[in-house]
């Protein structure tokens, strides 16, 4: 039997970070609920300048992080650039194809890096329990398949994607399947918030990871208060603490998109280790 190889990505540069806890939570699930041996093995890239041989996992989870994602010369960039194209060439050429998703700090920068529009800082951090809209290429992506539309998911963040390049999204065949709340009285561009990369590559800008939870602990961090007040007002802010734990927000998110994109790689890797033997 095939092992399942899973190499969790720490894009923190060693700030301590719920949404990390999160991703290993999930994984650690799905290692005790898999029938297979499930290996996990953490990198830390943007401290410890360390990145995973692609040839050694089969599926990649790479987290979210502060600061600003263009380049700004570090050795760790290079590297994280160089996997990212690694991995997709790779699955160009390659029967046992290789899984990955990408959150928020990660999902900039491989936009960026794929030239796929316009990643700029935002007016001011946002910081919440968003609703998101499916586009309807999103209406279709099996990801979202047990999710309303609009569905809920936690925002962190001082950077946004907006204004696509649509030619390059089609010249690589990639689709936005989520974005930001219609806001048709605001004047101001939707940020993208999730993207079908291809099959095997997913990327949300939102944390899809999150759970009540962390949610409670971040917003003891007065930049997160501060920003979801200034953002929503008082009175939002006290009805996202009331909803924090409803079934149908963060806590359906949280089951269904991590979870199903795990289940399924294995199932894909399984298969395709059953081809090859």
């Amino acid at each position: 039997m095939k092992d399942i190889r899973i190499a969790l990505l720490d894009m923190n540069n060693n700030h301590v970070n719920q949404g990390f806890r999160n991703i290993k939570e999930i994984s650690e699930t799905f290692k005790k609920n898999s029938e297979e041996n499930v290996n996990i093995q953490v990198f830390n890239v943007r401290h410890e300048d360390e990145i995973p041989n692609i040839e050694d996992f089969d599926i990649f989870i790479s987290s979210g992080g502060p600061g600003n994602p263009h380049r700004e010369g570090l050795e760790w960039e290079t590297k994280y650039a160089d996997f990212l194209d690694s991995v997709y060439d790779h699955n160009n050429h390659k029967e046992d194809k290789k899984y990955v998703f990408l959150i928020c700090h990660s999902f900039q920068i491989a936009s960026i890096h794929w030239n796929l529009g316009n990643i700029c800082p935002r007016k001011s951090y946002s910081f919440g329990v968003m609703p998101i809209h499916k586009t309807e290429d999103g209406e279709k992506e099996f990801l979202f398949k047990n999710l309303l539309n609009p569905f809920y998911g936690v925002d962190s963040r001082a950077y946004q994607f907006i204004e696509p390049d649509h030619e390059r999204f089609e010249e690589l065949g990639m689709k936005i399947v989520a974005i930001e709340k219609f806001r048709p009285h605001i004047n101001l561009e939707r940020a993208i918030m999730a993207i079908r990369f291809s099959e095997e590559i997913f990327g949300t800008q939102f944390h899809p990871e999150a759970d009540p939870a962390s949610m409670i602990e971040n917003l003891k961090d007065e930049k997160n208060k501060e920003a979801m007040i200034e953002n929503f007002g008082m009175e939002k802010y006290l009805e996202t603490l009331d909803r924090i734990d409803d079934e149908d927000k963060i806590v359906l998110t949280r089951a269904q998109i991590l979870p199903t994109f795990l289940q399924f790689a294995k199932k894909n890797i399984l298969k395709a280790a059953g081809a090859v033997a």
